[in-house]
């Protein structure tokens, strides 16, 4: 196991981190390989990947993530608090919520946090996250009596995550992104103020549906290759951490972006969609989700990816045809024909929901 230095922290985090959600009890099932080990074996799992060199440990809140956090306290027990690292989250924008969840995290670790996040931050609670009294604020508190060591951010969008790396509260930001939704991680490589910021990424097997077109080994290099300071990785299974950790690549390539559409072209047609992010739409549509919903609907992810296909493509495309601005299709390095494609994907949904979801 190689480390890399976490930003500004100081902290040697190892390249692939441990992501704890496979490990969890509860009803929760929100990876393809959900096991819900008993805590004893969660425990043996993670001081599996402990001795081949893992020490990053990335969980949340309960009930978010189950019982993940309380079995990743007890393993932090066993093996040592200061020989791991801990980076937890929640999903509360408020100060006084944030804080509190804070204090209920450090109780079901029975220790304190290494890195904290206020996790998913996006356009609709991003002003009170990072405003006066915000998640923000209070996680700085926290760091000042010590319950943490660093603040966080953690997102899936660009525009946010830039916000976090202009901000000197933030110490550790938190993206997603792999060989094939790599324009995030494009555009992050380009933008220097993400080099005084650790960087933990998360999404490399892109919920879990790259591994069966892609070696475990490509979807590691090919992330690693950006500049970031681990890779966080669903592990719930003594099987899953041999395939992660025994392959961590000896240098870090990364195949590109129209090698990895030709190797999906053999299984269907995929809109050639980077996520970017760049493709701002006058509407509010998030257009890169839509195409990864798509994409993701003929890689094996078809009933979850109609259902959120169904949820607002209707109203989506018909805001698409009508629209006179275009700005999408002239931001989109991938030249794709947005209108167009849009009412390709309607015609898909209203053709195999009836079929699909009952």
């Amino acid at each position: 196991m190689r480390y890399r230095i976490l930003g500004g922290t100081g902290l040697k985090v190892s390249e692939i981190g441990f992501g704890t959600i496979p490990i969890l009890s509860g009803n929760v099932p929100v990876l393809p390989d959900y096991f819900s080990p008993d805590e004893k074996t969660a425990i043996n799992i993670m001081n599996y990947a402990f001795t081949l060199g893992c020490n990053l440990f990335d969980t949340a809140i309960v009930p978010e993530y189950g019982d993940a956090e309380i079995k990743l306290g007890k393993f932090a027990a066993l093996v040592g608090r200061e020989k791991i690292i801990i980076s937890d989250k929640s999903r509360f924008f408020n100060g006084d919520e944030m804080y509190n969840a804070v204090h209920e995290s450090c109780k079901n670790l029975g220790t304190f946090v290494d890195i904290y996040f206020v996790h998913q931050v996006d356009e609709e609670n991003e002003d009170i996250t990072f405003g006066k009294y915000g998640a923000i604020d209070a996680l700085n508190e926290l760091k000042s009596e010590g319950k943490i060591k660093f603040t966080g951010v953690a997102t899936h969008y660009y525009d946010i995550l830039l916000r976090g790396a202009k901000d000197k509260r933030v110490d550790v930001l938190q993206g997603s992104g792999n060989i094939l939704e790599r324009g995030m991680l494009d555009r992050i490589a380009l933008e220097p103020l993400f080099k005084q910021k650790g960087f933990i990424l998360n999404k490399v097997y892109a919920a879990g549906i790259l591994p069966a077109f892609f070696p475990v080994k490509t979807l590691l290099s090919g992330v690693l290759s950006y500049p970031i300071s681990s890779a966080l990785i669903g592990i719930g299974t003594d099987e899953q951490v041999d395939a992660v950790m025994l392959k961590e690549p000896e240098d870090y390539n990364c195949p590109t972006f129209s090698q990895v559409i030709s190797v999906l072209e053999k299984n269907f047609v995929p809109i050639p969609c980077d996520r970017c992010q760049k493709c701002r739409c006058i509407y509010g549509t998030k257009i890169h989700i839509i195409f990864r919903q798509y994409n993701y609907y003929f890689l094996g992810k078809d009933y979850w990816a109609l259902r959120k296909l169904d949820l607002n493509i209707q109203e989506s495309a018909e805001l698409c045809k009508k629209c006179t601005d275009m700005s999408c299709i002239k931001k989109c390095p991938q030249t794709i024909n947005i209108p167009e494609t849009m009412q390709m994907i309607k015609e898909l949904v209203k053709k195999h929901i009836r079929n699909s979801i009952i």
